[in-house]
């Protein structure tokens, strides 16, 4: 882990400047990566804690206190007399279907209509094993303590316009919720197509009816495109979205990864208005700035908030491998592949390599065909696919005899020829390339052929490579090129061009190549601007910790901070998912998610 800067930390109790810890949750049941996202309900009076399902999510079921263990969400008293800031309390759990997963949709939102009036408690799904359901659930919290269910695992029930077999809901990786006039509804990020923002009607939270479907890469006046092929920034999808009234108008701002940042006018749901997106720049602006280093950006627009005032916008980008990943392959002439590093399992430092024989050994699934041993020397390729990364890794470690592991991509939208660098434990390193990089790597198979455009309207088949086919020999090496970070963009509504990108911002750490590896995931991963000064914003940052940071001149200055050096409960640092805000008497608070144990509640002191 990284510590505290020891000059802002005197004490040594983790925080400095404008973040001062309050209390803390630790979850009965926590483990390595149990928690994702949090929430917070209208009047600050509980908090909401989603259970990203556990090591075991897809094994056998169990039970504790009644109920199923996989998925669900953590209910959290923080006010008095049951709780309070400095002292939360769990008081309930709301469990989700077998091997379903909570992740980054979670919200609670007040909604008054002629069908309901109270809060509203939104949660996302996707899938941790063969009995996962996807959608998105509702519930009515308004008293927490007694949760109803209202709707659960509604959503997409096709795939590119065919009906989806099994015939379930597609699996959703974030939704947001909002009311305008006396209507009510509901955005989602679909995960298995390429129409990827679906929008929903929840006038009656009951009945939720999709009203529309879209696909931010065609059908709108964005000229140019969402993405940057001269930069490589070629994988354009929708991962997370909020919408906001401004003034008259409500309007969505969409994080679509290679694509930038997105703005629509949604005043009808059901035929939102394209208003404008963000361009990376050429060069990454603060790998440049803190390494001296000149590779164009990443990518991976993640996640992004409104200030306060509506002047600004920030943005982080999430990026888990700190190396730029290089695989060639001696195919009668040396080819070059297009991939990223997975952390924080192992990397590979600039300088070295990893060269080895590639092994075909399927979706390595738990209850899959057996992954086949490798002799020592050998490169395993899995394909992406069905359960969570950290169980294919236990499956093909179990299996050993791999120096190293290559993720292939599935099908359908979003997916392909599209590359990203995982979130993976392992002790070995793993690297993610394209659908279509996999298959050049078996291009002996008989039949074996990549057609892209047929993959993205692909349902995730599985690839039709026989387990144990050995390939080619493959060569991995990388350049650092840092973690993921915060970008600062000037708004304005009324202009053709909304973003004028003003400042990034990284912590010193993540721009370092010394810290690389061993000091756990240095990316940001979400931003959420304080909502009574529009000039402050904190950031969860995996390992980081939690940042505070404000705009000074329009630029982004770091005054906060902490992360956790208290090893008395047997932990020691942090893994920050989720940050949300609650203004109570004046005074804003923060709350930060962490992976490993649960909630943690800070205020500027």
């Amino acid at each position: 882990m990284i510590s505290p800067p020891a000059e802002l930390d005197p004490d040594g109790e983790g925080d400095w400047g404008k973040i001062e810890l309050l209390g803390k949750l630790i979850v009965p049941d926590a483990e390595n990566d149990l928690i994702a996202d949090l929430t917070v309900d209208p009047d600050g009076d509980y908090a909401y804690l989603a259970r990203w399902g556990g090591s075991a999510c897809a094994g056998p079921e169990g039970g504790q206190g009644g109920h199923v263990v996989d998925g669900g969400v953590y209910v959290i008293d923080i006010a008095a007399p049951g709780g309070s800031l400095e002292s939360p309390q769990l008081v309930g759990f709301i469990p989700t279907h077998q091997d379903t997963l909570v992740g980054e949709g979670m919200q609670v939102v007040e909604i008054t209509t002629a069908k309901f009036s109270g809060d509203v408690l939104v949660i996302n799904h996707e899938q941790c094993g063969k009995n996962g359901k996807g959608g998105v659930s509702l519930w009515d919290v308004t008293n927490p303590l007694k949760p109803k269910k209202l709707s659960e695992n509604f959503g997409d029930f096709t795939i590119d316009g065919d009906r989806s077999s099994p015939h379930d809901a597609n699996e959703t990786h974030s939704a947001f919720a909002w009311q305008a006039g006396n209507r009510a509804y509901l955005v989602s990020v679909d995960d298995l197509e390429a129409q990827d923002v679906d929008i929903y009607d929840i006038t009656d939270p009951k009945h939720p009816v999709l009203i529309g479907e879209f696909n931010l890469n065609e059908g709108f006046d964005n000229d140019p495109p969402l993405d940057q092929p001269a930069l490589g920034l070629t994988d354009t999808f929708l991962h997370d979205v909020v919408v906001k009234k401004i003034g008259d108008d409500f309007v969505m701002l969409l994080s679509y990864w290679d694509g930038g940042w997105v703005l629509l006018n949604v005043n009808d749901p059901a035929n939102p208005e394209f208003i404008g997106d963000s361009d990376y720049p050429n060069v990454d602006p603060e790998l440049l700035e803190q390494a001296g280093i000149t590779l164009s950006p990443e990518g991976n627009a993640h996640q992004a908030e409104f200030t306060s005032d509506n002047q600004f916008v920030i943005g982080t980008d999430e990026d888990f491998g700190p190396y730029r990943a290089i695989v060639t392959t001696d195919d009668g002439g040396t080819t070059e592949f297009r991939a990223a590093v997975g952390s924080p399992s192992p990397q590979i430092p600039g300088g070295t390599t990893v060269t080895g024989e590639t092994v075909f050994v399927g979706r390595a699934c738990p209850g899959d065909p057996a992954v086949p041993a490798g002799d020592g020397t050998q490169i395993a390729v899995v394909e992406r696919g069905l359960c969570l990364f950290s169980e294919k890794l236990a499956v093909v470690e179990e299996a050993g005899g791999y120096v190293a592991v290559i993720i292939m991509n599935r099908e359908g939208a979003g997916a392909c020829g599209g590359v990203f660098g995982p979130f993976v434990e392992a002790s070995i390193p793993v690297v993610f390339v394209g659908r279509d990089t996999g298959f050049a790597l078996f291009e002996n198979v008989p039949g074996l052929v990549y057609d892209e455009a047929a993959c993205l309207d692909a349902t995730q088949e599985q690839a039709p490579i026989p387990i144990g086919t050995v390939g080619d020999v493959v060569t991995i090496s990388s350049q650092f090129d840092g973690w993921g970070y915060v970008h600062l963009f000037g708004l304005d509504l009324d202009s053709e061009t909304p973003f004028t990108e003003l400042d990034t911002y990284a912590i010193p750490e993540a721009m370092d190549p010394d810290y690389a590896d061993g000091y756990g995931a240095l990316s940001v991963h979400e931003v959420a601007t304080d909502p009574q000064d529009p000039t402050l914003a904190y950031l969860s940052y995996y390992s980081g910790g939690l940042r505070a940071i404000q705009i000074q001149n329009g630029e982004l200055v770091e005054v906060g901070g902490f992360i956790d050096n208290d090893a008395s409960d047997g932990r020691v640092g942090n893994e920050f998912w989720g940050v949300e805000t609650l203004v109570r008497n004046g005074v804003t608070y923060i709350l930060a998610s962490d992976m490993d144990g649960g909630l943690w509640i800070f205020q500027d002191p």
